[in-house]
């Protein structure tokens, strides 16, 4: 199969490090169709509105077009329900909201400007949702009972894509949820608030949430030029087959309608598969459920030295051998995992 230079799906981390000279290999277009190249862009309007540029051989680019010009055919970008903490950290200067819908919106039209995909990525939190962290948005937080959960969950995926679609806006794909290893919507809940915890055997009542979810986007897209396909996701490979047949079961979750299956893989932290594993696992998760196959996310270091005073997300694990922190370390594992997916027949 003709190997296809590019990034996959996954999330960019921003930061800064002192250069390392590497002459940039040549890049290939994705010849293959139904294949997805990009990455998330939901820092670039408010990395922009604060002073930042972006360049393209030195020099300054819309970074949609920087995307698009190097094989990307489509972006991640987060949705929050009221992120209102995202102005509050600029203090008196904080004028907007970011990731809200409003923000999201003005990133889908730069996206389609340039003739990219957009995977809508909708946390259902006010906040980062992560497998540590499932946050209720404080608009729902005294909910008691899970058909009102379920009808809130309905109505506000109804009204974004209302919203979208009078903009011409529809996502390609969508999310429901992010990494929603053990549910979705049970961080500090409340007494009586009906969690969506399944690791504590609440398959039933995510199952419910997530088929509304799904319910609102087909409601809407039927009218729509763009037949949005869905994609549910975890976090490390070792979980998707515990975690989708819990939830395809028709006895616990009773969720089939999506499209995609979708998983984070970050090899120093996933490490009970290796890259030479990825195609193998993609082929048996595709074969057994049925659906496309996905890596939402994934990253790795090409330096450990630091360049600013945030802290490092990498740094003290030992590099994965044959992949040393450098940038053709970082570039040869991504076309590793890259040809794995493909040779898995995942998308």
């Amino acid at each position: 199969m003709k190997m296809m230079i590019m990034l996959l799906l996954c999330v960019l981390c921003y930061v800064s490090c002192k250069d390392e000279e590497m002459e940039e290999p040549p890049l290939e277009k994705p010849v293959e169709e139904g294949f997805y190249f990009g990455a998330d862009l939901s820092y670039v309007n408010q990395i922009l509105d604060h002073g930042g540029v972006y360049k393209d051989n030195g020099a300054v680019q819309n970074p949609y077009k920087i995307f698009k010009d190097h094989g990307a055919n489509v972006i991640r970008l987060r949705l929050w329900h009221n992120p209102a903490w995202t102005k509050q950290v600029y203090g008196a200067s904080g004028t907007q909201l970011y990731n809200d819908l409003a923000d999201v919106s003005k990133a889908i039209a730069s996206a389609k400007e340039q003739s990219l995909q957009v995977l809508l990525d909708v946390h259902y939190s006010d906040t980062w949702a992560d497998p540590g962290k499932q946050e209720i948005p404080a608009a729902w937080r005294d909910i008691k009972d899970i058909n009102v959960l379920k009808d809130s969950v309905y109505n506000y995926t109804s009204k974004v894509f209302h919203y979208l679609e009078t903009r011409d806006l529809i996502p390609d794909l969508v999310q429901i949820g992010n990494e929603t290893n053990c549910g979705m919507l049970y961080t500090n809940a409340v007494a009586g608030f009906p969690a969506c915890n399944v690791c504590e055997g609440e398959w039933q009542r995510m199952g419910i949430v997530v088929n509304s979810a799904i319910k609102a986007v087909k409601d809407i897209t039927p009218t729509s030029t763009v037949k949005t396909k869905i994609v549910l996701h975890v976090a490390d490979p070792k979980n998707v087959d515990w975690w989708f047949s819990n939830m395809t079961d028709p006895a616990k979750g009773n969720v089939n309608d999506f499209d995609i299956i979708g998983f984070s893989y970050y090899p120093l932290w996933h490490t009970t598969v290796s890259p030479d594993q990825l195609s193998t696992g993609v082929s048996d998760f595709k074969n057994k459920f049925g659906k496309q196959i996905m890596i939402l996310e994934t990253a790795y270091p090409w330096t450990t030295a630091g360049d600013d005073n945030y802290n490092n997300l990498f740094g003290g694990h030992t590099p994965l051998t044959g992949y040393p922190y450098s940038k053709k370390g970082q570039y040869d594992l991504m076309v590793k995992i890259t040809q794995e997916v493909m040779d898995g027949g995942g998308q």
